[in-house]
């Protein structure tokens, strides 16, 4: 009986340890993915056109830039949220309501990483959850470290 009682706690150790190690890649993920996205809305800006918008109206004008007639990529493909599992990612839009500044995720959790953040992504040193981990390029003069992406065909 009390090896079973024993047995019994350390599984329901090792499953919590499993639960917590998931979560932590899926922050990695996320953070990775965020940077995509960054670099991202950074190529399509840089690759603006005289008198064009220098930010996308929707996700899908970063898979094919709709400013070009030729293909024109600045993402790969849309990235599944790793928190939520789905690609519904908060659009964070400009002060017009016309186009998109920043993403974030839709995961009200708390994150495990509240601390030591790569250089990119130090503004969420303290933050309370992944919908506070907004993934946006840096304001002119602000961030370092976000290289410039080149444009993807």
């Amino acid at each position: 009986m009390i090896s079973i009682a024993i047995m019994a706690v350390a599984a329901a150790g090792a499953a919590e340890l499993g639960a917590i190690y998931q979560r932590r890649m899926a922050e990695k993920e996320l953070l990775f993915i965020g940077d995509e996205f960054q670099r991202a809305l950074v190529s399509y800006a840089q690759a603006t056109p005289i008198l064009q918008a220098t930010q996308p109206r929707t996700l899908d004008d970063l898979l094919r830039d709709p400013r070009y007639p030729n293909v024109v990529r600045h993402l790969r493909k849309i990235y599944v949220d790793p928190m939520t599992g789905k690609a519904d990612w908060v659009l964070v839009m400009a002060p017009d309501g016309q186009s998109i500044v920043g993403i974030h995720s839709a995961s009200k959790e708390h994150p495990i990483q509240i601390a030591r953040f790569p250089l990119q992504f130090q503004e969420f040193d303290g933050r309370r959850s992944y919908e506070e981990w907004v993934f946006a390029p840096p304001q002119r003069g602000g961030a370092a470290g976000l290289a410039s992406p080149g444009i993807l065909k």
